[in-house]
């Protein structure tokens, strides 16, 4: 059975990655910070139908001393999912130091330092890494700046990671558009909605599962790196 670490994997597409890993013969290390009850929930589904199977692993992503302390407690990976992600508006009229902080350390500092840090025990296995980036990290998004940036660094990361990497460890991503509506501080109006979903070519919203199966495809897939693919219903064909 191989490993995977799927962060934020407790809930929305992180939960369904976690899944669709666990159904593909994965034991799963679903890592979490705030999520941690949501996250022992699906840990405790997923080993009554295979136990020692999933593990809780907490961190907060925004502090480099927890990131090695959990990139330290893992033995041994296969696979690593940087899938955890802060997404709110930031205009420039209000825009803080706090928000560049929190936006770039969870989105792209995070990736960037388990990858290093868990690239020895990749190599081992001759795993992969696929981070999950957006769409606006090619085009931006009004009024969410820090977030496209953060964006536009993971998947210059990806390709980056994909060349110090290789040969051992493979390195590819996975742009949503619109599979799940954006919560709390992020939260948009239906016109909004209606508004992205009118750019879609196939004119309705995707779901995680659609991520999920993208990422299982690039996993099984030996003689791909440095590639990211688009999950977006064809949306950035009208962007």
């Amino acid at each position: 059975m191989k490993t995977a670490l799927i962060t934020g994997g407790a809930v929305r597409i992180g939960a369904q990655i976690v899944k669709t890993l666990h159904e593909s013969n994965y034991r799963v290390l679903v890592h979490c910070h705030q999520s941690k009850e949501k996250a022992q929930t699906l840990c405790d589904e997923l080993n009554a139908k295979n136990s020692n199977s999933a593990e809780v692993v907490c961190a907060d992503l925004n502090s480099v001393s927890q990131i090695n302390k959990l990139s330290d407690e893992i033995e041994s990976l296969d696979l690593l999912i940087n899938n955890a992600s802060v997404f709110y508006p930031t205009p420039l009229s209000s825009a803080t130091h706090d928000d560049w902080d929190n936006l770039i350390n969870v989105n792209l500092k995070a990736p960037y330092f388990l990858a290093t840090e868990l690239s020895k025990k990749l190599t081992i296995s001759n795993g992969s890494i696929i981070n999950i980036v957006d769409i606006h990290s090619e085009r931006p998004l009004k009024n969410h700046s820090i977030y496209s940036i953060s964006k536009a660094g993971l998947k210059m990361l990806t390709l980056s990671l994909a060349k110090e990497l290789a040969p051992n460890v493979r390195v590819n991503g996975v742009s949503p558009g619109s599979i799940v509506w954006p919560q709390n501080k992020g939260a948009i109006s239906d016109n909004e909605k209606r508004v992205i979903l009118d750019r879609v070519a196939l004119k309705r919203q995707g779901k995680p599962k659609d991520i999920a199966e993208a990422i299982l495809f690039l996993v099984r897939s030996d003689y791909i790196t440095g590639q990211i693919i688009n999950i977006d219903g064809g949306r950035t064909l009208n962007q």
